[in-house]
């Protein structure tokens, strides 16, 4: 497994304000991110995925990732008296300034679009390229403008929004391939707990979706990317498709699948590999090779029940002695360990057998510990990657893990298929329904009988 850098964390003063950053990477762009309010630059690297995806614009550039005021470890607002995009703009170009970057490649998600938008129109100056990503002009429809949600929509989707925030809620709608994954969800929530208080984020979201910088679209003199997930319900394609219309010279391409909100959600090798093309004119040639393996997912049952139990000095210790005794049986049985993420690993195997063994011996190990994990795997084709793994396995074995229940290892029927003979006994557990596979699959656990060395 990687490790990310933990670049250190810095402020620009302007005025009276404070406003966070941190700048990491040495290639020759210059590059800024623009992200929504979702964000706290001093545990920016604490979640694999996100900091994999940084790590990779990395390679592109020198990039600089900032909390706008009222967000993260910048200075809070009142809540009376929310920032204006004039004041996330005077945010920008401050950071821009104390990292002594006069012009740089600016990356805008979500709702950090408008104000991207906005400086590349206000101070073309300053912007050298512009990639818009799921992002978009204007959120809500009126006479003239077809493509945005009708006014009762987006009262319900603020409603909607103020509910989900803090629990990670919105990937419901906002990054479906992620949405049953637990310890995304709880990674996520805390991100989000980190970034502001549900009440503020509510507020700001209650005024975002009422923006409108249509206006300032004929205006951007930069090279711009509009990026697109082709399926978003959240973030949708008609928004790009405008941006792409009245930005001159835009360029719009889309990505496959639904996930829009975090921008760290879902296999994000397509969107890298898209934005690494525009923005330095190399299109590279995509690191990765197809192979079969068995997928371990593991979990620890209710963690954060016990780490409210135990206090965070007792939790933290006994979490690191979960950590060595599943990193010992990867090891044992010839795994690789691909991820960890707070209480949860992924290994793969070339062997299921041996996959299959790393599980049985994990999870009764750890009963010695007074905790029990839940364990799924799968057999099939996977992609490695140079940021990790993806393909449908990797998939079915998340789903397969959040079916089992404390201290058992599932299988799917693959995997059983592959061990006959290893001496190794299972027990039906019938057929399930697995999230985005489109055919049900048997399924089964793992008889915890001693077997044979």
């Amino acid at each position: 497994m990687r490790s990310p850098v933990h670049p250190e964390t810095a402020f620009a003063r302007h005025g009276d304000w404070n406003v966070a950053y941190q700048v990491f990477g040495d290639g020759p762009l210059n590059i800024l991110v623009s992200t929504s309010w979702l964000s706290n630059v001093e545990v920016l690297w604490e979640d694999p995925l996100r900091a994999g995806f940084l790590e990779r614009l990395a390679t592109f550039g020198r990039v600089v990732c900032f909390d706008r005021r009222g967000s993260g470890v910048s200075d809070p607002v009142p809540l009376a008296a929310l920032p204006t995009i004039d004041d996330w703009m005077d945010d920008a170009r401050v950071v821009l300034d104390a990292c002594r970057m006069e012009r740089a490649a600016v990356i805008a998600d979500g709702e950090g679009g408008p104000m991207a938008i906005m400086l590349a129109a206000t101070h073309p100056e300053r912007v050298s390229a512009l990639v818009l990503r799921n992002t978009f002009a204007r959120m809500e429809r009126d006479a003239r403008y077809r493509v945005g949600l009708p006014a009762p929509v987006l009262d319900r989707l603020v409603t909607a929004y103020a509910n989900a925030w803090g629990v990670g809620g919105m990937v419901d709608l906002t990054a479906p391939s992620v949405a049953t994954d637990g310890p995304f969800r709880q990674r996520l929530a805390r991100y989000e707990r980190l970034a502001m208080p549900p009440r503020a984020a509510a507020l700001q979201f209650a005024w975002v979706v009422h923006l409108d910088v249509r206006s300032a679209l004929a205006s951007v003199q930069a090279p711009t990317l509009v990026l697109q997930a082709r399926d978003g319900r959240y973030h949708r394609l008609a928004y790009a498709r405008y941006l792409a219309e009245q930005i001159p010279g835009a360029t719009l391409v889309t990505i496959p699948g639904a996930d829009t909100y975090p921008f760290w959600a879902g296999d994000t090798e397509p969107v890298l590999h898209e934005m690494h093309a525009f923005l330095t004119g190399v299109r590279e040639v995509p690191w990765h090779e197809r192979v079969l393996a068995t997928v371990l997912f593991t979990d620890i049952v209710d963690s954060t029940k016990r780490a409210s139990e135990l206090g965070d000095a007792r939790w933290l210790d006994l979490r690191e002695r979960h950590h060595a005794i599943v990193r010992a049986a990867i090891s044992r049985n010839a795994g690789d360990e691909i991820e960890t993420a707070g209480d949860s690993f992924l290994a793969t195997f070339d062997g299921p057998a041996r996959a299959v063994r790393c599980a049985a011996e994990a999870a009764a190990e750890m009963r010695g510990l007074g905790l029990e994990i839940r364990a799924g795997l799968h057999t099939g084709e996977i992609e490695r990657r140079s940021d990790g793994i993806g393909g449908v396995a990797v998939h079915i074995a998340a789903r397969v893990m959040a079916l089992a229940g404390p201290g058992q290892v599932w299988v799917s029927s693959t995997v059983r298929d592959l061990v006959v003979g290893a001496g190794i006994g299972f027990r039906p557990e019938g057929t399930h329904a697995l999230k985005g596979v489109p055919e049900e699959r048997p399924l089964y656990s793992v008889d915890a009988t001693p077997w044979p060395a």
